[in-house]
This record gives structure tokens, C-alpha cells and sequence, in this order.
């Protein structure tokens, strides 16, 4: 009864399938601590983007420890925070809030999962050459670990040539002009690439194909995917196939909450046993969380 116990949450919408609770409530368990993980759904308990700074008082209030953000608020919870990390105003978005003596920390753990998990599955590959499709938010994040992993350059790729330039200016702007570009042609990026990181919402259940012409997966390129809802993504499944050397987005799920869960408690979570308990998770259909 006497182990430290914990008061964390998730801010968001349509999170009642979240994985944040039973990964953080179990790694908790394991390590003799009491984790409380809620759930603030602003489709079950109507708040909007107006509310936040309202919530995050009575998250102070109430003893919670750290929330984590997602989908729709990772951007606008960040003008209601007292701090804000390095990584996360360069990235522009919040998806991680620990609370210190009564102040809001703002972080980006997006970048932490995406690069541990590379590390952790291809290490030899961090500094190649690699071509990033997909200029969304999750492509800033996990574009931002490639290049401070040491990639020697990152072709940024979207179908938006204007969203590609963006992504390409604040990731320049941060490592050098020179080691970031940005195009439409994902073909033409893969001839100068060794790797291919898969930043679109292609391959999730919904938006079901490939994300790229079929005749560039070749075992020429490594490929590292975001996505793990489904847990098997129809470009994994076709790299894996070819012989290509992959990199799941399950695996960054779990790197990503273990980063959370350590800026939450103050203590390392175990690596082996989050990505177990996150792979025994999706298979048995849980959703995407943070």
C-alpha cells in the first residue's frame, strides 16, 4: 500500500480505445507502482479547443502528474502551457504534458518513439540517406529524429509541394538547407535514398493500399512505417516479402509511451516488455492512441 502512485490522463477525441491506459497501467504494475490512467474524451464529456486552458487547471488541481494529447488538440493545447520543451516548439506540437510543482511542461515524445525504435530495429541505417513521404505532423516529428539521428539527407515528399517545402524549411532551418529537400516525385527521392519512411495515413484501416508505386519496394531500400492499426500494413507486408529490412510502427508506439511513461514517473520503462504488451494489444484490436 505503500508504493508511489501516479495520476496521468489523455486528452483527446474518440480515445475510448486508446492504448495509453493498459500500457501505462501495466508497465506500472511491474514495477510496483499504482498508475491511474484517464481518459478525457471530449466526444463522451463535450469540451472543445477553447476549454483547454480550463482543463489543464483542473488537471493541476486534481493531482495529476502528466496527460498526454492527441488528435484534435496537440497543436492548440500549446498557447495554454507555462513551458515548453526545445524539441516540441520547433516541432509545433504537444503531445506529452508533465506538471511540476503546479507548472505545465509541454513535450514531443513522437520524435523520442520513431528514433528509439530505428535504433532499437535497423541501427547501421540512422545515417543514410532517406526519403520522408508524407508532410503532416507526424512527418515534421519523425523527420526531426532522422536528421538528429544523423541522416545525411532527408528527402521530404508529399503530394502538396507547398506542405513538402514547409516541412523542408523548419527541419533546414534546424539542421542545415543542405541536408533537407522537398519534391513531389517520390521515385526520383528513392534514387538518392537508402531508406523510405512512411509518414501517410495510407495503409491504416480506412485508407487501405500502398502509399507508393508497388514497383519501388525493393530490397534496395529499408522501409519504416508510423502506422500500427493495423499492426501489418499492406507496404509492410509487401517489404517483407521482397526482402526489404522494416521498421513497424508498432515498435515507435511503444518506444513513444515509454518515453511518456518516463517523464510521467521519473523512471525507465522496460523497452521488451511495452512492445509485447503494445503488439498483444493491437492484435487483439485495440485502437490507435497518442
Amino acid at each position: 500500500m505503500n508504493e508511489p502512485a501516479y495520476l496521468v490522463g489523455l486528452l483527446g477525441r474518440t480515445i475510448q480505445g486508446s492504448l495509453g491506459p493498459a500500457l501505462h497501467v501495466q508497465e506500472g504494475r511491474a514495477q510496483g507502482l499504482t498508475v491511474d490512467y484517464r481518459l478525457i474524451d471530449a466526444a463522451v464529456t463535450p469540451y472543445a479547443v477553447t476549454d483547454l486552458g480550463q482543463a489543464l487547471k483542473w488537471a493541476v488541481r486534481f493531482g495529476f502528474c502528466g496527460l498526454n494529447v492527441t488528435f484534435p488538440f496537440k497543436i492548440a493545447v500549446m498557447e495554454h502551457l507555462d513551458e515548453l520543451t526545445p524539441e516540441a516548439k520547433v516541432l509545433g506540437a504537444v503531445n506529452t504534458i508533465t506538471v511540476r510543482d503546479g507548472r505545465t511542461i509541454g513535450h514531443n515524445t513522437d520524435w523520442i518513439g520513431f528514433g528509439d525504435n530505428l535504433v532499437a530495429t535497423l541501427p547501421d541505417v540512422v545515417r543514410d540517406p532517406v526519403t520522408l513521404l508524407g508532410a503532416g505532423g507526424a512527418g515534421v516529428a519523425v523527420g526531426y529524429a532522422a536528421l538528429r539521428l544523423g541522416a545525411e539527407h532527408l528527402a521530404v515528399v508529399d503530394s502538396d509541394e507547398g506542405r513538402a517545402t514547409r516541412v523542408a524549411d523548419i527541419l533546414g532551418g534546424e539542421f542545415g538547407r543542405d541536408r533537407v529537400s522537398a519534391g513531389v516525385d517520390v521515385a526520383k527521392a528513392l534514387v538518392e535514398s537508402q531508406g523510405l519512411i512512411q509518414a501517410t495515413p495510407v495503409g491504416m484501416h480506412g485508407w487501405e493500399g500502398l502509399p507508393l508505386p508497388e514497383e519501388l519496394v525493393t530490397p534496395d531500400h529499408w522501409f519504416a512505417e508510423l502506422i500500427y492499426f493495423p499492426v501489418e500494413t499492406e507496404l509492410l507486408h509487401l517489404a517483407r516479402q521482397r526482402g526489404c529490412r522494416v521498421a513497424t510502427g508498432w515498435g515507435m508506439a511503444a518506444y513513444q509511451h515509454r518515453a511518456a511513461f518516463q517523464l510521467f514517473t521519473g523512471r525507465p520503462a522496460d523497452a521488451d516488455r511495452m512492445l509485447r504488451h503494445i503488439a498483444d494489444l493491437v492484435d487483439a484490436g485495440a485502437e490507435a492512441g497518442p
